[in-house]
């Protein structure tokens, strides 16, 4: 697996985030996903798709910086800093967030099997 590579599946997740592109995220997401959210709340694919699908998530404006990425073998861990903007069930979201997220190589695709995300001050 290369950087290259990595690189290239986040920003095709960033893009699908933006668009609410529900398609792209069911390829990218791993079926068995676990992601923990900044108020602790552990979602799975399922929730995060039904999120998108129903409207509750609305993503405004989406900017990553400081990107790190590690090849583990057939995985990787991403780390990146994320300046979001947006509305969950007509709640602003707005802030700078730190993503971990894993991903793993699964048949000709990597997908995204488990993330993180904390609130910076």
């Amino acid at each position: 697996m290369k950087i290259e590579t990595v690189v290239d599946a986040e920003i095709e997740l960033l893009t699908a985030i933006k668009k609410s592109d529900v398609l792209a995220l069911e390829t990218i997401l791993h079926d068995d996903l676990l992601f923990n959210m900044p108020d602790g709340q552990t979602i799975t694919k399922e929730f995060d798709l039904q999120s998108y699908r129903s409207g509750k998530l609305k993503i405004n404006s989406l900017e990553a910086s400081d990107q790190i990425v590690n090849i583990i073998e057939d995985s990787a861990v991403v780390a990146v800093t994320v300046a979001l903007k947006g509305a969950y069930d007509n709640n602003p979201i707005e802030g700078v967030f730190k993503y971990i997220r894993v991903w793993k190589k699964a048949g000709k695709n990597l997908k995204v099997i488990a993330g993180s995300c904390v609130q910076l001050a």
